[in-house]
């Protein structure tokens, strides 16, 4: 099987997911050529790539040129595969005449209103028209693509490369725990703490749709309950991106005395999940966000907002909060830390429900099913 994936400018979990998938794909015995922008095929190691990615900074002849190249590759593949809304539109237009079928994943929701938003849905119904089929990394964006037309809708629940491995490590006994936190927080200069402090970890960017303002929000409203656990939590959370928004937070956490701590990137985020006593995620909007899926592999009680495919992870084990509440989100990791038979149990059904999710292997062969069954179809 020939295949083209087209992949946009990423710095997060599509990228990733790109990734992988091309991997597995190749394992199975596909012929895979990514096309995407240079910076992102350095990100994420993805050899053999093809930076013919249209863009601005290309400038017109450039983006022409790039999809004159692109439309030749697509007149040789079998299929082409887009991931997210402006590869979508490359690979619809990239591929118009050719006959050579178009799969579209959705991985993102497009959030906002006015005149933007118009046009975009302007531009997806136009991607979902012409694709032979369209997929939604959650429920909620499947039933977005058959609202603006799809023929054709599927779930493709994206998978966490990490899950497996952290399915093997059994949870630490708390006293192992407990020396992992300390040795976590000294290596990141924070401390010094009790031996008790709970840890409520999130691992994201920063950027917008995470609302780390909703969580610095909540860790203020637990700080102000003073002996009650969270109020004696310290709120880390992991992860680059915005500086700009970054120097926001600090400004607030400093001016506050918030015992929230914005760390950075890490080298093994697997330590921290393997130490926390709660993850948070206070998104906007996500998808199948890969940290949740890792977060419940690693037995660790999850507290998120219950917006996009959040809530087909979490329901019935962990805790769902509207979004942009930190009054709720603050009870919820308080209701965590103060029962530790409560925690015991998300940790146990966490790790249950991970068991059940597909593999990248198993994701791949479904998507080599897929490709084939587009054969002659356009």
């Amino acid at each position: 099987m020939r295949v083209v994936m087209l992949l946009g400018r990423s710095a997060g979990g599509i990228g990733t997911h790109v990734a992988d998938l091309t991997a597995d794909l190749r394992a199975l015995g596909d012929d895979v050529t990514v096309v995407t922008d240079a910076s992102t095929a350095a990100r994420f190691d993805l050899p053999g790539a093809r930076p013919w990615w249209p863009s601005r900074a290309s400038g017109v002849l450039g983006s022409l040129r790039d999809l004159r190249r692109l439309r030749g590759l697509a007149r040789g593949a079998d299929v082409l595969h887009a991931h997210g809304h402006q590869a979508g539109l490359v690979a619809v237009v990239a591929a118009a005449g050719t006959g050579t079928p178009v799969v579209v994943s959705q991985h993102n929701a497009v959030l906002g209103g006015g005149a933007r938003r118009r046009v975009l849905d302007l531009v997806q119904r136009l991607v979902a028209h012409e694709a032979t089929f369209v997929t939604g990394a959650s429920s909620d964006l499947v039933a977005e693509a058959r609202r603006l037309g799809a023929r054709d809708a599927r779930l493709a629940e994206v998978p966490s490369p990490r899950v497996p491995d952290l399915l093997t490590a059994t949870p630490l006994p708390d006293a192992e725990r407990r020396l992992l936190v300390a040795e976590l927080l000294q290596e990141n200069g924070i401390g010094p703490l009790t031996s008790d402090t709970p840890l409520v970890l999130t691992i994201a960017r920063i950027a917008p749709q995470k609302d780390l303002d909703t969580l610095v929000d909540a860790a203020r409203v637990s700080f102000q309950w003073g002996e009650k656990p969270a109020g004696g939590a310290v709120w880390v959370v992991v992860g680059g991106g915005d500086e700009g928004l970054r120097a926001a937070l600090m400004r607030r956490i400093r001016d506050d005395g918030l015992p929230v701590h914005l760390v950075g990137p890490q080298p093994d985020p697997a330590r921290w999940l393997r130490a926390a006593d709660v993850f948070v995620l206070p998104s906007r909007w996500e998808a199948r966000a890969l940290v949740v899926q890792e977060a419940m592999a690693a037995g660790l009680p999850v507290v998120a907002t219950d917006t996009g495919g959040l809530p087909d992870l979490v329901r019935g084990i962990g805790t769902l909060v509207p979004v942009n509440d930190p009054t709720r989100l603050a009870e919820a990791v308080e209701a965590f830390l103060r029962d530790p038979a409560a925690r015991h149990t998300a940790s146990v059904k966490g790790r249950e429900r991970a068991t059940s999710w597909d593999d990248g292997t198993a994701t791949a062969r479904r998507w080599h099913e897929w490709y084939s069954g587009m054969l002659g179809m356009t």
